[in-house]
């Protein structure tokens, strides 16, 4: 195998490994009590550990890569693909972190039959836990997985394992490169099913620190190389307009590298798409591995914390050092075929010996603390939300997370079936965004307008897929057809249009199954008016519009200190300066409005699970 790696860069590689797996093995025994402790470690976690577990799994070995191709394309304005989130994650923190930490339920899966019931809420529970814990899941694993054999590609260039540049495997052609990704991750799936998400939380803040001090590293030597010679050398290389912030609305000359967006798009993304559509990480009303860390929290203050240190350190922290080695590939490698590879090979030429085995250690990180978590978060729905609620009601705790370790290792072992599969991921976020159009409002509603139920999700849920399927199978449907994200107008719009009028077809959850849900989660504002009145000794959250409030002052908090933190590094000191006095208002802002609505208060919350055992079962099977 043909390595620029020395000794000194495999020891940096090795000791991370070790450390790993020692941390596993330390939670091994309490992990094994229970499924509680084996995917919310006993709802004991406090904000720091948890907001950071989450910002090393949205870490994964493709991120580096995928923004660099944005800024290759686009020049930095081109993460507005993703920075538009914000508006989205800042929901999560203000209106339902602390609703998801009281509902007191093991999975966001789970959650259907707490707030919904009859047998349609029981098949929307299993029918979900199969789509996003095993087919969603081993996809995007696949995909996080493939960045990770580019890497090895570019590293390791001429690669043989055992001698062999590829190999056979039931009839897939598998390289060496990938082979290397199987291996790793066996050992990922060995470690998430010993370890549960104590192990998986612990070992992310390692692999978080190891991975962004490496990204910084990595930066400061590039932009200091001869070559680069610094920020202002940077800036002399490229064009003017590969620096800018913002999109660009209208037309730009070609070949010009800031991203622009006719007016069209423009209200996509920025009205549309951060409230409409499910995407793992970024989901409207909280949900997937961010939900499952909200509800592994202490109590409601530390579930809103959080969430809060996940959308700072995620959309401000990490994306600059990332940024500045992007812009210095485009100056090294200006003809690049594949721009994803140009932050791995500044990488390989830039850094010295120890160093590069510390940036490799840094990617394995990030790699194996996306992959863990994803483990851990697809076993949870197939078994509590499919095996324990379908398959075998009646097990013990034991035999429950023994059950959870085995699904571990055959999701890991699928998610490198389908990464042999795989060729490109460059429009697979896209796919999966359309695919989801139109279901974010049903994940935001059902929280604040008790006659959401479950026939309003189901159909939320199914209509994009239906819709995206028609155009895969040539279906020239007007409007669906159209480029993403324009098409997200039409998806959206067919969707509500659909899910609204089965809502209101269709009979409202029990009344019982609804006071229950009001009286565990207390919501507040107008949609639960009914329950309110027939509830006078419960006190719900009041009005939203204090939450509306927040929300606003943590968007803006959040561009501030992402704008600000990125004028300073330019040289732009008053921008800076005024970023940071708008930040600075907007965190002022927020903690006096959380301190004066006893934010500080520690509620106890029934953990009870809310399940029944018969698929069919309506609200009266469900223990209330």
């Amino acid at each position: 195998m043909v390595s620029s790696l020395t000794l000194l860069d495999w020891i940096f590689v090795a000791s991370y490994f070790v450390l790993a797996l020692g941390i596993a093995l330390y939670f091994y025994k309490r992990a094994g009590k229970n499924t509680t402790e084996f995917f919310l470690s006993g709802r004991n976690m406090p904000w720091w550990i948890i907001g950071t577990s989450m910002v090393a799994t949205t870490f994964a070995a493709d991120t580096p890569l995928a923004v660099t191709e944005m800024v290759a394309e686009d020049g930095i304005a081109g993460n507005w693909l993703w920075w538009n989130f914000v508006m989205g994650g800042m929901l999560t923190v203000f209106f339902f972190a602390r609703l998801w930490r009281r509902s007191g339920v093991l999975t966001d899966v789970e959650f259907i039959e707490l707030r919904y019931s009859g047998p349609e809420a029981a098949w929307l529970r299993g029918i979900k836990a199969i789509y996003f814990g095993l087919l969603m899941n081993i996809i995007i694993l696949g995909w996080v997985s493939l960045a990770m054999e580019s890497i090895f590609n570019v590293l390791f260039p001429g690669m043989t394992l055992f001698g062999q540049e590829s190999f056979t495997f039931m009839g897939m052609y598998i390289s060496a490169p990938l082979m290397l990704v199987g291996f790793l991750i066996i050992f990922v799936g060995i470690f998430s099913l010993i370890s549960g998400l104590w192990g998986v939380a612990v070992t992310d803040i390692f692999q978080f620190t190891v991975a962004l001090g490496g990204t910084i590293v990595l930066a400061v030597y590039a932009v200091n190389i001869p070559e680069i010679g610094g920020i202002s050398g940077l800036q002399e290389q490229l064009p003017a307009e590969t620096f800018k912030f913002l999109p660009t609305l209208g037309q730009t000359a070609e070949g010009v590298a800031v991203l622009t967006l006719s007016v069209g798009a423009f209200a996509a993304y920025f009205g549309v798409q951060w409230w409409s559509s499910w995407y793992p990480g970024a989901e409207p009303g909280g949900g997937g591995y961010v939900a499952q860390r909200i509800m592994s929290a202490k109590d409601e203050k530390n579930a809103l914390f959080a969430t809060l240190w996940f959308n700072i350190a995620h959309y401000c922290l990490r994306p600059w050092p990332w940024i500045i080695v992007a812009l210095v590939s485009l100056v090294l490698y200006p003809n690049l075929a594949d721009s994803r590879e140009g932050f791995v090979l500044v990488m390989r030429d830039v850094l010295p010996p120890g160093l590069l085995g510390l940036l490799f250690a840094a990617f394995l990180a990030a790699f194996t603390s996306t992959f863990a978590a994803h483990l851990n978060w697809g076993t949870s729905y197939l078994v509590n939300d499919f095996w324990q609620r379908f398959i075998k009601t009646d097990g013990d705790q034991k035999y429950y997370v023994r059950v959870s370790r085995i699904l571990t290792f055959i999701l890991a072992v699928l998610a490198f079936i389908v990464t042999t599969q795989l060729d490109t991921i460059r429009q697979a976020w896209g796919l999966v965004l359309t695919a989801s159009g139109g279901l974010g409002l049903v994940l935001i509603l059902r929280w604040y307008w008790w006659r959401v139920n479950a026939w309003s999700e189901l159909a939320a849920s199914l209509v994009p897929i239906f819709l995206v399927a028609l155009v895969l199978f040539g279906v020239p449907v007007p409007g669906i057809t159209d480029p993403f994200p324009l098409n997200l107008f039409y998806v959206v719009g067919i969707t509500t249009v659909v899910w609204l009028a089965i809502t209101f077809m269709t009979k409202p959850t029990d009344h019982d199954k609804l006071t229950h849900f009001y009286r565990k989660v207390r919501p507040g504002g107008p949609g639960w008016k009914p329950l309110v009145d027939d509830n006078p000794d419960i006190s719900p959250d009041g009005s939203l519009w204090p939450l509306l409030g927040n929300w606003v002052a943590g968007v803006v908090l959040v561009y501030m200190a992402l704008f600000g933190f990125g004028h300073f590094l330019f040289g732009n000191y008053g921008l800076f300066f005024l970023c940071l006095v708008l930040g600075l208002l907007s965190l002022g802002y927020l903690y006096w409005d959380l301190s004066r609505r006893g934010f500080d208060t520690v509620l106890e919350v029934d953990d009870t699970p809310e399940t029944g055992s018969d698929p069919a079962a309506t609200s009266s099977d469900t223990k209330e």
